[in-house]
């Protein structure tokens, strides 16, 4: 039998997640491996470096590693919207309004 959650005793989980960076200029690769225990999601993104641009690696770093991390959320999302599916939940009913307008 499971416990309402207020009277379980608090837990602590660690995810592992690797972030890796290749540079092959003007390209960047971010690659990131998240590892919750259960699950191993991995996420890829790439920046370009303008060919008129001043070359500052770290700025391709930032802006791949930046945008795999929206792509990991993303895909975080979609695999929490999949779960709440799996156990039957409900779809959340939209907000009632505050007040009416008036016509």
């Amino acid at each position: 039998m499971t416990r309402p959650a207020g009277s379980r005793p608090p837990s602590v989980k660690e995810w592992r997640l690797n972030l890796y960076l290749s540079e092959h200029d003007p390209d960047t690769t971010a690659r990131i491996v998240l590892d919750t225990g259960d699950n191993v999601l991995e996420t890829r993104a790439e920046a370009r470096r303008n060919p008129y641009d001043m070359a500052v690696p770290e700025i391709g770093d930032e802006l791949a590693a930046g945008r795999a991390l929206i792509a990991l959320g993303r895909e975080l999302l979609r695999a929490a919207a999949g779960d709440i599916d799996a156990v039957g939940a409900p779809e959340a009913t939209p907000p009632v309004p505050l007040w009416t307008s008036r016509e």
